[in-house]
């Protein structure tokens, strides 16, 4: 009796065990399609935050803000005057980047995009050659005459993290077929791209 009981209880756990591995795997999986996307370099891992640090500093840097092109220059010029330093084996998060005062290209396009998503504007990855920058729709009479990335006939402003007090609608130093993929950063879903151009 007493073995039939410890069988049935070993079973038992065996069945929870498999349970939690199989729940765990699932998890895994989906962590990794939310935050990895595959390149012609390989795999890009996005470390976008909605945490609440990062929302508060947002919102401070941009709290003088009457508009959107105010708020997108304040965090671009927060963003670009942390030190560039090359990070060849990580990534960091948005908070380390702010705590270290460096990082690279994708440690400072993570956190300026995690700033902007904290904001509610629309901005995207753009994964070119051993690089990453942001793009963001804003409208605004001042931006008129500046050349874009139209994506699809919507124009998009290039904000690069890396070059210090750089100004929104940075100049596209890659030709076209060079733009590997762009990325909505918190769903990691690649836009289709029927069509891009580069102009006013």
């Amino acid at each position: 009796m007493k073995s039939e009981s410890k069988k049935n209880l070993s079973l038992l756990i065996l069945a929870i065990a498999f349970i939690a591995f199989i729940y765990g795997t699932i998890k895994a999986m989906a962590i990794v399609e939310r935050t990895h996307v595959g390149t012609s370099d390989g795999i890009y891992r996005s470390y976008v935050t909605t945490s609440q640090e990062i929302k508060e500093k947002a919102f401070a840097l941009t709290e003088h803000c009457r508009d959107a092109h105010c708020k997108v220059q304040s965090l671009l010029d927060f963003v670009t005057n942390i030190p560039y330093r090359t990070n060849t084996f990580q990534q960091y998060s948005a908070q380390k980047t702010i705590m270290q005062n460096f990082g690279d290209c994708d440690d400072k396009s993570n956190l300026l995009i995690s700033m902007l998503h904290a904001l509610g504007l629309e901005a995207y990855f753009v994964l070119v050659p051993k690089h990453i920058f942001v793009i963001t729709a804003i409208e605004d009479e001042r931006l008129d005459q500046r050349k874009g990335l139209w994506v699809n006939g919507k124009k998009y402003f290039i904000l690069e993290s890396t070059a210090r007090n750089s100004n929104i609608g940075f100049p596209l130093h890659y030709r076209l077929d060079e733009l590997d993929v762009i990325v909505e950063p918190f769903s990691n879903k690649k836009l289709s791209i029927e069509k891009l151009e580069w102009k006013e």
